[in-house]
Parts: C-alpha cells; sequence; structure tokens
C-alpha cells in the first residue's frame, strides 16, 4: 500500500519549514534510515531519513518549497512489486495534510473586478468567531497580496485554504482592515515598513530573502524584549592570570588541544552557576524553575543565522572537553548539522564578542532562560593597586537578568562569583 512521506516536526517549536533540498529523485529504492531530504527549520538544516524501505513513486512537494506545514505529505513511497497507479489510493493521514494526488489543486476563480471573489457555490469556511482555516504560507501570501482570506474559497481538506488558492489572486485587492480604515496607528510590534520607505525615499537596496531561522530569531527576540523584564549589570575582571594559565595549558598540551578565553568563560559561568544556584532559574507564572546542572548555550553566528548549541553538564566537564565540545558544536552549527537536542534547553547563555575588539554590550536574554552574560574583550588598561598605577588586561562582562526571576541581588552575586573564578583559574580545579 502506498506510504504517505510527511512533513516532519523536526523540533518542539517547529510549525513549517522549507524543504531544502531532496537527496532522492523519483523512480530512487529507499532503505529504513537512509537520508532522503534536507529540511531548514526554525532552528537549522537537518537531514531527513526514510522510515519505510521501497521506491520513492511521487515527490508532492519541490526542493526549495517554504512554509511547507508540519505533516503535509511531501512524497509517496510505494512497496516493491506496486504500480505507479497506486499512488491515487493514497489517502492523507489527518485532516490537516494535503491529499497527495498526482495533480495540482486548481486555484478558485477569481473575479475580473477589483476585489477578489470566491466561486458562488460555497463560502470560504468559518468558525465561531470569523476564524478561517487556512495554512500558514496561505495566509502569509494572503498578507502581501493584500487580499481579504475570508473572500477566499479553499480547496483543501474539509477547505482549507491552501497555497494554490492564492497563486492568482490580485494584489491589493482586499478591502482595507479595520485598523486601516479606521486610522490606527501601525503595531508597535511591526515597525516602520523599511522597504516602503526606502522606495518613497528613491534610495537603492538589493533584497536579501530572510529564511526560517531568521525570521524565527528575529521574532523571539523582539518578543523577549517586550515581554521580558531586562537589566543589566556590568563587571570588569582582570584576566591576567587566565591568559598566563592558559599559555601554559596550550604549551603543555602540544597540539592535542588549544584552549581559548570562551573555553574559560563557559567553565567559570558554569561553576558559579553551582556555587551560586540562585542564578540557575527560569521564571514560570506559577514558580522559579531551579535548575541542577549547568547546562550552557554558547551563542554561535553561522550563514543561516544565530543559534546557541549547548555544552550541558559543564561543571562536570574539563576545560580540555568543554573546548572540544565547543568546537564541534560550533563547526556544525555552521553548517546546518546539529541534532535538536543539541540546541534545545540550556540553562545560561553566553555571548562572546571580544575576538571582534568589542569592549562591551548588552546581549537579549534567551527565554525561557533567564540570565544571559556578554563578553567583552580584554585590553590592557591603567589600574591602580597598593597606591600605585599598573597595566593589567581588563575583560568587561554584562549580565542580562530577567528581573521576574533574578533580582539586582542575585545578579550582582552572581557576578561575584563569576569575577572570583574567572580572576583565579585555578580555583576551578578544586
Amino acid at each position: 500500500m502506498p506510504t504517505n512521506i510527511l512533513m516532519p516536526a523536526l523540533s518542539p517549536t517547529m510549525t513549517e519549514g522549507t524543504l531544502a533540498k531532496w537527496l532522492k529523485k523519483e523512480g530512487d529504492m529507499v532503505k529504513a534510515g537512509e537520508v532522503i531530504a534536507e529540511i531548514e527549520t526554525d532552528k537549522a538544516t537537518m537531514e531527513v531519513e526514510a522510515v519505510d524501505e521501497g521506491k520513492l513513486a511521487k515527490i508532492l512537494i519541490a526542493s526549495g518549497t517554504s512554509g511547507v506545514a508540519v505533516n503535509t505529505p511531501i512524497a509517496v513511497l510505494l512497496e516493491d512489486g506496486e504500480s505507479a497507479d497506486a499512488i491515487k489510493a493514497a489517502a492523507p493521514i489527518n485532516s490537516n495534510e494535503k491529499p497527495a494526488a498526482t495533480e495540482p489543486v486548481k486555484p478558485a476563480p477569481v473575479a475580473s473586478g477589483s476585489a477578489v471573489t470566491a466561486a458562488p457555490v460555497k463560502t470560504a469556511p468559518v468558525a465561531s468567531g470569523d476564524r478561517v482555516f487556512a495554512t500558514p504560507l496561505a495566509r502569509r501570501i494572503a498578507e502581501q497580496k493584500g487580499i481579504d482570506i475570508k473572500t477566499v474559497q479553499g480547496s483543501g481538506p474539509h477547505g482549507r485554504i491552501v497555497k494554490a488558492d492564492l497563486e492568482n489572486a490580485k494584489a491589493g485587492a482586499a478591502p482595507k482592515s479595520a485598523a486601516a480604515s479606521s486610522g490606527a496607528p501601525r503595531a508597535a510590534s511591526a515597525g516602520p515598513d523599511a522597504k516602503e520607505l526606502a522606495i518613497a525615499y528613491g534610495m537603492e537596496f538589493t533584497e536579501l530573502p530572510n529564511n526560517n531561522i531568521k525570521k524565527v530569531v528575529a521574532r523571539r527576540l523582539l518578543e523577549s524584549k517586550q515581554t521580558v523584564p531586562h537589566f543589566y549589570l556590568t563587571a570588569d575582571c582582570r584576566i591576567d592570570e587566565l591568559l598566563a594559565a592558559r599559555a601554559k595549558l596550550n604549551d603543555a598540551a602540544k597540539g592535542k588541544f588549544k584552549l581559548s578565553v570562551n573555553d574559560f568563560v563557559v567553565k567559570a559561568v558554569a561553576m558559579a552557576l553551582q556555587k551560586y544556584p540562585a542564578a540557575n532559574v527560569a521564571w514560570t507564572d506559577d514558580a522559579v524553575l531551579q535548575f541542577k546542572h549547568s547546562d550552557i548555550s554558547v551563542a554561535v553566528a553561522t550563514p543561516n543565522g544565530l543559534i546557541t548549541p549547548i555544552v550541558k553538564k559543564a561543571e562536570t566537564k574539563g576545560l580540555a572537553e568543554i573546548s572540544a565540545e565547543v568546537k564541534d558544536l560550533a563547526g556544525r552549527a555552521k553548517e546546518g548539522k546539529l541534532k535538536p537536542v543539541e540546541f534545545q534547553g540550556g540553562t545560561f547563555s553566553i555571548s562572546n564578542l571580544g575576538m571582534f575588539g568589542v569592549k562591551d554590550f548588552q546581549a537579549i536574554i534567551n527565554p525561557p532562560q533567564a540570565c544571559i552574560l556578554a563578553v567583552g574583550a580584554g585590553i590592557e588598561t591603567p589600574v591602580v593597586q597598593d597606591g600605585g598605577i599598573m597595566v593589567a588586561t581588563v575583560m568587561s562582562v554584562t549580565l542580562s537578568v530577567d528581573h521576574r526571576a533574578v533580582d539586582g541581588a542575585i545578579g550582582a552575586a552572581f557576578l561575584q562569583v563569576f569575577k572570583e573564578f574567572i580572576e583565579n583559574p585555578v580555583s576551578m580545579l578544586v
């Protein structure tokens, strides 16, 4: 019997994704566990494995298609000996899926007037409260084209509006929304329309389309700044002893490993959270969650956007192990090859821009975590010691804190403990 291959949910937050590339073509035989496609999720690009064996008889979603909803059939697999005629018998797995048909769904007819109208036989399905049933991609296309989605007839399962229903609709045909017609201002979360202003001012530009990762990161950072009460604490750490210890350890390693300042920072944060667990927390309305282990998320810039792979139970690992793990995670993050378990979770984040010469900055909290530490560059600075002036290497760190879970005294105490570890790296070995 034909088997539908569905768009998988590769992370708890994934509702749709981009089918980046098919690694198999129609007619190829596949085995269970064999990689057949690459999916771009809201976090990374990951490989999809076949769960059954058979022949890839029909590809329903082409490479490069974005906005494919989770559980949508993307291909049809035939068992050994089955003919292509059996594809028509392949039924959708649930009511949210598109039918696995060989013919594309025809778009709803569009009237020749200025307003977009649906076929006269039926109206678009509207539930109580005027809710319209449509795929996320269809809603986005309707918004981009200025179409009132309530006027469109859905051709998907149970009348659900899909992409094909909007492909031939005319742009700008929808009536103005209530907010627009009443002269209401643009929602605060939307901000000014940069493209509209650039066109109005005659500014030349090139559009660089945003992938799923960048869109999700942008949405969550905006949500974090709007909903989490941030406050910031900065401390200066003298890292001369750390630099000396790093040089000795790297020399003694003779190429087996090469420690970075950031490896010491990860270890110091992990140890400080164990010594002062009041900062190793997350906020919920019912209770503050205090975590047992120091799972440290390390911000990594990738070509597809920012991602935070996790060094789990970092307090139990030595500097060489942390160094190797961070290098491995960062490398695979840039290639989009991380597994969901490697970047989901974490109890505390570190963002280090010191390698770019940035002295200090304030990072945005990564919910549901309560803290993120922004690490600047180590800079030779005149300091006063024992009544005299000397030169020391000073690294500024800024702790961004969710005030609901961590108040000022707790944040300051954590920074004090962290500073003790970072300025006396030998203490991390005890």
